[in-house]
């Protein structure tokens, strides 16, 4: 088992603008960028619950047009589960990276995921009845993952922490343990939102293209890592608590929303 850390070569939180690079970039040459999206804190604003999160009406086609703008190479990287995300922008189907990369939908439709077992199966069931007396945890049952939110209850974190070590010892080294904003994580060790990018950059329409990868969270600096290793651009929402890898920033998932309105009309 392993147990993410940011890496090392991370840098001070930026100063540059992401509406000005963003603008720029997909005004003036969108057929030499491939955009790569986290979905909660980033296209959508962060609810107290994992189902309490808000689409805006008008956002699942204006990602599809900004796609078509692309040629198709926008794709979103999520720790939602693939079926899960797919819900919110119905009726489109984007290239997906689902569980933090755990599951890949390919531009042409093919699915590649992870399994869960019949002992994690059982973990999760006994994980839900671990946390039983912790009021205002939820446990979010992802399929080959699994996820307790302490949003409600942030004083729990002290009791989660080590509990979720413990279930992770259990599910053994094909899982690690993911942090990430009042949640914590139990999902396979085989992928993260840096080898989801990589792979999708292997693949028509994004092969040849300069990444840009928007994201708010620790969880979004593999991938943050992995457009910077290609030449491209990383852009955290919100202004960061610690260091990142990300080069510039955006001040909320609002303004990228606003951009994203802008760039289709």
């Amino acid at each position: 088992m392993s147990y993410p850390k940011p890496p090392s070569n991370t840098r001070k939180p930026p100063q540059v603008s992401g509406q000005v690079l963003l603008m720029r970039i997909l005004r003036s040459s969108p057929d030499d960028y491939a955009l790569f999206l986290d979905i909660d804190g980033t296209l959508l604003d962060l609810a107290e619950t994992p189902d309490g999160i808000v689409v805006p009406a008008a956002l699942p086609s204006q990602l599809d047009l900004l796609s078509r703008k692309l040629g198709g190479a926008l794709a979103l990287v999520t720790g939602r589960a693939l079926a899960y995300a797919d819900q919110l922008f119905t009726p489109y189907r984007f290239p997906i990276a689902g569980l933090h990369g755990a599951e890949l939908r390919a531009p042409d439709g093919q699915v590649e995921a992870a399994r869960s077992t019949t002992a994690f199966e059982q973990l999760k069931a006994d994980l839900n009845e671990a946390t039983r007396h912790l009021d205002g945890v939820l446990v979010e049952d992802k399929g080959p993952a699994v996820a307790a939110h302490y949003r409600l209850a942030p004083e729990s974190r002290a009791e989660l922490e080590p509990l979720m070590e413990t279930f992770l010892a259990r599910a053994g080294d094909n899982w690690t343990l993911q942090r990430g904003k009042m949640v914590l994580e139990i999902r396979p060790a085989s992928a993260d939102k840096g080898q989801a990018v990589e792979a999708l950059l292997s693949r028509a329409p994004f092969a040849g293209r300069s990444p840009i990868t928007i994201g708010d969270d620790i969880t979004d600096e593999a991938m943050f890592h992995a457009a910077n290793r290609h030449g491209g651009h990383s852009i955290r929402i919100g202004t960061p608590l610690a260091a990142t890898a990300a080069t510039a920033t955006l001040p909320n998932s609002a303004a990228l929303r606003e951009l994203i309105a802008q760039i289709t009309v």
